[in-house]
Formats: structure tokens, C-alpha cells, sequence
């Protein structure tokens, strides 16, 4: 099926960004990506090897001249999701994450506004409501955020990202929505990214002690690579701009649950083993979804069994696990 829409998006062979390219290109839209492979790589996006209908542009969102290179070509929709996104990622580069969602997030919104392109959805996340003291998390709570805590960097900056999108919103009438993005997995994740799920995976594929930090009994709500996806597409359905909706699972899992469960899968001989909880770390995370479901008609499919089976798949393929 081709069809003549364009796609911007930005961090577009991280984990998100490449499962959203591939989901495009399969549906015929043209789809240019700009990257700086900081915290990814291109063979998250075997397209590469045969590039119609798609572009790829090694460059960072922070610098203007990135979007020059564009020459001001006019795009249906841009995604904004160049950002390292795990604790471990943005710990190494906090620099980079400051400015990816700060000034990263202001030169994508000029490129919308001076290419008069259609609408961008910018990719938080559920890390701006910190240890949160709401259960579960809706979009109308402000957050518990440390602002000068390790995980600031990426915390408050998507915070800010989320403040400079709703500014240009209020004050210019361009259409931005806001996703806020909570725990997701599947294919395209890398082996050392630092997330509970592949940590998980590689431990025990590997045959390693699988490292539970705290207690394990603190929650999370893992939401499926796919459904993600097509949550992301649906929030680009007209008349939403200015909207801010939760996308996830809202199936609240117990971390020593998760650990278990993935140990079970993969028939390993992994011991589970306890770490002191990093500081500032959720206790409990667990999206409400009404809004997504009775603004965007959209709700996760993928239970968590069936998920993780095709994830552990994927490490054991790409990694030879």
C-alpha cells in the first residue's frame, strides 16, 4: 500500500523509533529519520540496506543545522524521540539527555512551525511523574520529581520538553500532543540498555544471577513494543492537538514477578539475586488509561506471558543467547 505522507521521525533507530519507522514504511508512508546512534544502532533498521521510500540522517536534534538538511520539506507527522531512555543510558549521558529534551525539543517544534508541517507527538514519559505518590498515574497528577536527584537529567528534562511543546502550543495554535510513555519492550531492544526486561533476559539466557534491585516487590506495567505503536499511531488521528495521554499497560507486575516469570521461559539455572534499590527508584508505576481509551479508542492487547515469549525470542536470534 503506498500512499503519498510523509513521516519525521527523530531517535528513529532507537527501540520505539525503529518499531514506529517499520511500522510505517510496511504501511507505505515515506519516513525520514534523523538520529545520532548515541545510545542505538542502524541494524535496528534493516531497511538501510535498501532505502526507498526512506532516508536516514546522521545528525543530533540539538544542533540547528541538522534540519537544514531537510530543506524545509513539509511533513503529516513528526515524532519526537531522540533521547536516551533508560536509567543507564542517561546516567552515562546526562549532557546529552538535558539538551535532547530541552533544546532538542524547541528545534523540533521551529522546524514544525517554519516547515508548516502538520502535527508532532512528542515521546515523554511516565519518569515525570517520579516516585509517585498517585495510584495509579493520571494525566491531571503533577508528579513527585527530585530535581537535582541522577535521574533529573531525564526526568525534568522531558518535563521541560513537555512545557516548551504546551507553550508553542498555547501561544503559536500548532498542533503538538504529548505521549507519555510508560515501560515498554520487545524487539530492537539492546542487549546492554539497562532496562528490568532485558536485563532479566540476558541474565538468564546467559545463565547469570538475575539481579533484582530492592525488594522486588516494587511494581511496574509493561506495555508490548506493538501495542505501544499503534497507541503512538492512533494519537496522530485529527483534531487531538494540545492532548496529553498516557500510553501503556496498565497489568501492574511485581519486579520479583517479572524476574521469575522470565526465568521459567527460558528454563535458566540463574539464582535471583538483591541489590540496594537505586535512589529515587518508583515504588509503584501503573498508567490510567481512560483518557487513552475513550479519547484514542485504544488499549494494549498483548498480555505479559506472550510478550516476554517473543522478546526472549528476539535476544535469543539477534544475540545468539
Amino acid at each position: 500500500m503506498k500512499t503519498d505522507k510523509k513521516i519525521l521521525i527523530t531517535g528513529g533507530t532507537g527501540f520505539i523509533g525503529s518499531n514506529l519507522t517499520d511500522y510505517f514504511l510496511n504501511h507505505g508512508f515515506k519516513v525520514v529519520i534523523i538520529d545520532n546512534l548515541l545510545t542505538s544502532t542502524t541494524e535496528n533498521i534493516p531497511v538501510l540496506k535498501s532505502p526507498d521510500n526512506f532516508i536516514f540522517i546522521n545528525g543530533d536534534v540539538i544542533q540547528e543545522e541538522t534540519f537544514t538538511q531537510l530543506k524545509n520539506e513539509y511533513f503529516d507527522i513528526i515524532y519526537h524521540l531522540a533521547s536516551p531512555a533508560s536509567p543507564k543510558q542517561y546516567i552515562k549521558y546526562p549532557l546529552e539527555t538535558l539538551l535532547a529534551n530541552s533544546l532538542g525539543t524547541i528545534n523540533v517544534i521551529k522546524y514544525l512551525m517554519q516547515s508548516r508541517s502538520d502535527k508532532m507527538i512528542y515521546a515523554s514519559t511516565s519518569e515525570i511523574y517520579g516516585d509517585p505518590l498517585e495510584h495509579p498515574q493520571r494525566e491531571t497528577y503533577f508528579g513527585n520529581v527530585n530535581p537535582v536527584g541522577l535521574r533529573s537529567c531525564y526526568d525534568e528534562s522531558k518535563r521541560f520538553g513537555e512545557t516548551a511543546c504546551m507553550t508553542f502550543f498555547q501561544k503559536n495554535k500548532i498542533d503538538i500532543r504529548i505521549a507519555r510513555i510508560f515501560n515498554t519492550y520487545g524487539p530492537n531492544m539492546e542487549k546492554n540498555d539497562g532496562r528490568v526486561i532485558s536485563n532479566f533476559i540476558v541474565q538468564a539466557l546467559s545463565n547469570q544471577d538475575i539481579t533484582v534491585y530492592g525488594s522486588g516487590y516494587q511494581t511496574r506495567s509493561f506495555c508490548y513494543i506493538s501495542d505501544l505503536v499503534a497507541g503512538l499511531v492512533a494519537l496522530s488521528k485529527p483534531k487531538l492537538s494540545g492532548q496529553i495521554i498516557n500510553l501503556g499497560n496498565n497489568d501492574e507486575q511485581r519486579i520479583i514477578d517479572i524476574a521469575r516469570e522470565i526465568k521459567k521461559i527460558t528454563h535458566s539455572q540463574s539464582k535471583i539475586t538483591y541489590k540496594s534499590l537505586p535512589i529515587d527508584d518508583p515504588k509503584r508505576r501503573k498508567p490510567d488509561l481512560k483518557k487513552a481509551s475513550d479519547i484514542l479508542h485504544w488499549s494494549p492487547e498483548t498480555k505479559l506471558s506472550t510478550g516476554l515469549k517473543l522478546t526472549i525470542e528476539y535476544f535469543k536470534t539477534r544475540f545468539a543467547l
